[in-house]
């Protein structure tokens, strides 16, 4: 079977396979999952043509990669052939752990439990079926190889994953504030001394990448409708783990009924493999199949959240820069409890309240190292003349409420 393929993609063109190894960790059910899981979760509620996946997004950020190391290797880097498709492996499998719905989900369906720590677990799964060859991948995501650079372009502030995610994210949603420079800040990258950086001249497009990031996130992916959707969909998870603990009848799917009659930690998906290959077994698929059941449970909060998502009913969201007080929160509990004739344990369902938070940039996180003409290393807020990177790195907060629109707070 020929195994060197040619994939059309949207943005970039055509993505070239030439690893027979990583063609068959495409072609494996764990990595076809991937083409079932949004890239954005419910985004596309508010931007439509935001349908692309986790899928695609693996893809690109593989092809990213490819491109990157020829840069390094053209620079003088020593990268071996093993390490070129390690590193390749690596950002391949690096969102692998992703569950339905992403980020929504990441902290009510399972109990806490990062996609990275999953996505740990399925890079070890797959290395045994693979005989050992995804060794090195394995080391470059956990960060343990030695050359520092290689684990840093699959994870940092500066690595391959955002920069497709933005450019990616930014084409499908039409939201061209999130544009990058992808090309010319690959063209930037070096290593000096094992560390990943970029070239003096490239830290314009430092500022524009990180501009974008921070745009990004106040457009779509902490839009209010959005974060609103994500909030009537965890209600809706919530009640139906509420039915499933009380023995209600209730429709799921042998994956998602794991998910709901469970508490699902960290621990059990490190000790219990039954646990892991279910989580491989769900998508958005398992959820949405439920929820359009579900719109005609018995129970009436479960039907009606299902029903509100479904027609795009969605909650009414505030936004401000001050939290809401004690005495708000109780006066907006009081009066949709008593719109609804619910009882106080049960408004939970139609009013969530929060923080949103925009870190565009962390100074004190893996930070962007920029290399000066006369080889000195600095991070890009000291090597910066520029305020806008400086105002970047400042976490601003905001905070919602929401609840249904026929309600008036």
């Amino acid at each position: 079977m020929n195994k060197k393929k040619i994939i059309n993609d949207p943005v970039y063109g055509f993505i070239t396979i030439r690893s027979e190894l990583i063609f068959d960790i495409i072609d494996h059910p764990y990595f076809q999952r991937l083409r079932r899981i949004k890239q954005l979760g419910l985004t596309d509620l508010i931007y439509p043509g935001a349908h692309h996946t986790r899928f695609h997004h693996a893809l690109g950020a593989k092809h990213l990669m490819g491109a990157t190391l020829e840069n390094l290797r053209n620079k003088g880097v020593e990268i071996s052939d093993a390490e070129f498709e390690g590193a390749m492996i690596a950002i391949l499998l690096h969102d692998i752990g992703h569950g339905p719905f992403s980020h929504a989900l990441e902290f009510s369906l399972l109990e806490g439990v990062p996609h990275e720590q999953i996505s740990r677990m399925i890079i070890s799964k797959l290395n045994k079926e693979f005989n050992g060859q995804l060794d090195l991948a394995l080391e470059i995501f956990n960060g343990s190889y030695p050359k520092k650079f290689l684990s840093e372009l699959v994870s940092s502030q500066l690595d391959i994953d955002r920069l497709d995610y933005l450019k990616r994210d930014s084409f499908f949603t039409g939201v061209s504030e999130g544009t990058i420079g992808a090309d010319r800040i690959i063209k930037m990258l070096d290593v000096h001394e094992g560390r990943l950086v970029v070239e003096e001249k490239g830290i314009y497009s430092i500022e524009n990448f990180l501009s974008a990031r921070r745009l990004m996130y106040w457009q779509v992916y902490l839009h209010k409708t959005s974060v609103s959707a994500e909030k009537m969909l965890i209600a809706i998870i919530k009640r139906a783990r509420k039915l499933v603990k009380k023995e209600k009848p209730l429709f799921y799917t042998p994956a998602l009924g794991i998910f709901l009659k469970e508490q699902v930690g960290i621990d059990r998906f490190a000790t219990e493999p039954a646990i892991l290959d279910a989580f491989l077994q769900l998508d958005d698929y398992d959820v949405w199949a439920a929820i359009k059941v579900w719109v005609n449970h018995e129970d009436p909060i479960l039907s009606k959240l299902c029903r509100m998502l479904l027609d795009r009913e969605l909650f009414r969201i505030t936004i401000s820069n001050e939290p809401p007080s004690k005495e708000e929160i109780k006066a907006d509990e009081a009066k949709i409890a008593e719109a609804y004739q619910l009882e106080a344990k049960d408004v939970k369902y139609y009013f969530s309240h929060g923080k949103l938070t925009n870190s565009a940039y962390m100074a004190s996180d893996k930070e962007i190292l920029i290399l000066s003409k006369s080889g000195e290393v600095r991070g890009v807020t000291e090597a910066a003349d520029l305020p806008n990177i400086k105002a970047m790195s400042k976490i601003v907060r905001k905070y919602y409420r929401c609840w249904p629109k026929d309600i008036s707070l």
